[in-house]
C-alpha cells in the first residue's frame, strides 16, 4: 500500500500585503503608498519584500526612491486591481455602506449648473460623499473609477444605461452694460458686436438663420469651454451664445441678459448615464433621482 508523506506547506500572501502592493503599484512610491494606507515607508517596503519572497518573483525595480513595475509586476497589478475592486463592490452590495459617488461631467456643467445647486444636494443628502470629475473627454467608467456621468450630447449607445434629463436651447446673452453700450435692440444689431465663440454644436450662423438675419456674422474670439465664454460675456467683452441650463442662474441674478426672444433648439440633450454591468447602490440612486428632479425643476 502506497503511503503519502506530509504535504508541503506553501505559504500564501496575506490580503494586507496584496493591498499594500496595489497601493505601491498605483503610487509608484513606497512613501506615498504608506501615507495613503497610514503606515510607514519601511512597513510598505517590508510587506513588498515578503510578498516577493512568497511569490518567488520580482515585482518592482528599485532605483532610489523611484519604483518601476517589472512586466510580471505590471500584469499582477492589473489583475489584482480588478479583484480588489470586485471585493469592494461585493462588500458594498451586502452592507450598503458605500456612500461615495464619483460623477463625470463637462467643466461648464459642473461650474454653471451643479455648483450653484450643490448646497441643496448636500443639505438633503449629507451622508453622500459626492466627488465630481470635470472633464471634456468621454470617460472610461471602470478604468477611471467613475460611477456615472452627466453627458451633453446625442443619445448614448446601448453600452450604458441612460436616462434623458432635458433638452436644450441656445440664445445670445451679454452683460446689461454691454447691451446698452452696443445698442442691441434687434438681431441685426449684432453685426457690429463682438461675438464670442464657445464649444456649442450650434454656431452663430445657425442662430442668425433662425432669427431671419441673412448677414453673415463676423468672426470673434474663440474660447473653447462654455465656462470661459460666459465669464467673458459677464465681464462685458461681447455676446455669447448661451445654453439655457448654463445661463439660467446668471440671468436670474442679472449678470447676463438675453436681449432677443429667438431661441434655437440645440442639437444635443442632457443624459444621466452609468455602466450596465455595475449594480446601482443607494447613494448613486439618490444622486440620480436628485439630478433628474433638479433638471425638471429648471
Amino acid at each position: 500500500m502506497k503511503t503519502h508523506g506530509p504535504q508541503r506547506h506553501v505559504p500564501r500572501p496575506s490580503l494586507r500585503s496584496l493591498e499594500v502592493f496595489a497601493a505601491a503599484a498605483e503610487c509608484g512610491n513606497f512613501t506615498t503608498a504608506g501615507d495613503q494606507l497610514r503606515i510607514t515607508q519601511s512597513a510598505v517596503s517590508r510587506q513588498i519584500s515578503d510578498l516577493e519572497g512568497i511569490l518567488g518573483v520580482t515585482l518592482f525595480l528599485r532605483r532610489g526612491a523611484h519604483l518601476t513595475l517589472t512586466p510580471t509586476g505590471a500584469r499582477f497589478a492589473e489583475r489584482l486591481g480588478l479583484a480588489l475592486r470586485d471585493m469592494r463592490l461585493a462588500v458594498s452590495e451586502i452592507t450598503n455602506l458605500d456612500t461615495v459617488v464619483t460623477v463625470s461631467m463637462l467643466p461648464s456643467v459642473a461650474a454653471k449648473w451643479l455648483a450653484p445647486r450643490l448646497g441643496a444636494f448636500v443639505s438633503s443628502h449629507p451622508h453622500i460623499d459626492l466627488r465630481v470629475s470635470a472633464s471634456r473627454h468621454l470617460v472610461d467608467f471602470s478604468a477611471e473609477g467613475i460611477d456615472a456621468a452627466i453627458r451633453y450630447g446625442p443619445p448614448p449607445t446601448d453600452s450604458v444605461d441612460s436616462t434623458h434629463l432635458a433638452d436644450e436651447t441656445v440664445t445670445p446673452v451679454a452683460s446689461p452694460g454691454y447691451i446698452q453700450g452696443a445698442g442691441l435692440q434687434s438681431p441685426g444689431d449684432l453685426d457690429h458686436a463682438a461675438q464670442l465663440h464657445g464649444d456649442n454644436a450650434e454656431a452663430w450662423a445657425d442662430w442668425f438663420n433662425a432669427a431671419g438675419v441673412s448677414t453673415p456674422p463676423p468672426e470673434g474670439p474663440r474660447l473653447g469651454d462654455d465656462t470661459a465664454i460666459l465669464q467673458a460675456a459677464i465681464e462685458g467683452h461681447g455676446v455669447a451664445l448661451g445654453r439655457s441650463r448654463l445661463v439660467a442662474d446668471d440671468l436670474d441674478a442679472g449678470r447676463l441678459v438675453a436681449p432677443f426672444d429667438v431661441r434655437l433648439a440645440a442639437s444635443y440633450d442632457y443624459w444621466f448615464v452609468h455602466p450596465k454591468h455595475i449594480q446601482t447602490n443607494a447613494a448613486l440612486a439618490a444622486f440620480k433621482l436628485w439630478v433628474s428632479e433638479a433638471f425638471r425643476a429648471d
